[in-house]
């Protein structure tokens, strides 16, 4: 997907044409989708085993001791050397994105599953899509937005899968309305706080932040806002009684790696150079990717309906790579 911005962020002088620039930033994305569709069956075990809070308030310790020491090596700084508006920014994308949206997306997937959670984040994009045209002025063409609502219309085949032929545990009516509550707040949080994180990526233009910088901007704000909210509601007992659960916290820890430290990363370097609408969408093929991964590891069997949906979304990402 070719965007205006991606002209400014690279010289001619280094021979990087806007197609090769556009298919980092759609590949960076589609990566992202694939890590982050892993990292949700970790969370989702790690939380029923000490909660989705303390899921989301160590994960963000331990992203943060892997991106601090990533940081140093590639950048030779602890922490990066940003601006006081990059850091604004960044923060408020932390904040929101990872604080708010994250905390709703692993309540969300203790309370009604992986793959019911991932499918009510398919509209995330709408929401990166709607913000990036209010907050940035970005607009997508025609055949973009044709292959954006083709990926969607794919996703939402998906969605529409009767949950008897899912092979899913039945959950009570209870458990769907906040497990649907939280997913939404999650979806709004990931496509706001994406698009919150390009306004600080392209803040000065002709300088990019480092996607290594960028990431870790965002979960020291992100994870101050969680360990703040976490105390704040009296949640040390639970948040102690986790360090003993081992199982728990090596699932953190695997999820850690895989999403937050890489995942987030990627997902830098697909805003970095590509529009926030477009990257949003190719970063919610999760309900598609996670159709496979929940048949090999729990036998959860897909309908025909299911598959159908999930190479609709696929043509859709091809229409997006070729425009």
């Amino acid at each position: 997907m070719k965007s205006e911005n991606r002209t400014s962020q690279t010289s001619s002088e280094e021979g990087v044409s806007e197609l090769d620039i556009g298919l980092v930033g759609d590949s960076a994305a589609v990566v992202t989708s694939c890590l982050w569709t892993i990292s949700s069956i970790f969370f989702t075990t790690a939380g029923k085993r000490i909660g989705s809070l303390s899921v989301n308030a160590y994960r963000t310790v331990l992203a943060i001791g892997f991106l601090v020491v990533t940081h140093a090596l590639l950048l030779g700084s602890l922490l990066p050397f940003a601006t006081a508006g990059q850091w604004f920014w960044m923060g408020i994308s932390g904040i929101v994105g990872l604080g708010i949206g994250d905390s709703g997306l692993f309540a969300a997937y203790v309370t009604i599953g992986p793959r019911r959670s991932l499918l009510v984040m398919a509209l995330a994009p709408l929401f990166s899509a709607l913000g990036a045209y209010l907050m940035l002025g970005e607009t997508i063409p025609a055949p973009g937005i044709v292959g954006i609502g083709i990926t969607l219309a794919g996703v939402m085949i998906v969605i529409l899968e009767s949950e008897e032929r899912s092979g899913e545990a039945p959950i009570s009516n209870t458990n769907r309305v906040y497990g649907l509550f939280f997913a939404v707040v999650a979806a709004i949080g990931q496509g706001v706080g994406l698009v919150l994180s390009k306004k600080g990526i392209d803040l000065y233009p002709n300088v990019i932040l480092n996607p290594v910088s960028a990431t870790l901007m965002r979960l020291l704000f992100g994870g101050l806002f969680i360990w703040v909210l976490a105390l704040a509601w009296g949640r040390k007992v639970e948040l102690s009684s986790a360090l003993r659960n081992k199982s728990g916290l090596s699932n953190t820890l695997a999820g850690a790696i895989v999403g937050p430290f890489l995942g987030i990363t990627f997902s830098m370097v697909a805003v970095t150079f590509t529009q926030a609408g477009v990257a949003q969408t190719l970063m919610s093929l999760m309900p598609v990717l996670i159709i496979p991964l929940l048949w090999v590891l729990y036998r959860q069997r897909t309908s025909r309906r299911g598959i159908i949906g999930a190479m609709v979304a696929v043509v859709g990402v091809a229409i997006i790579f070729l425009t």
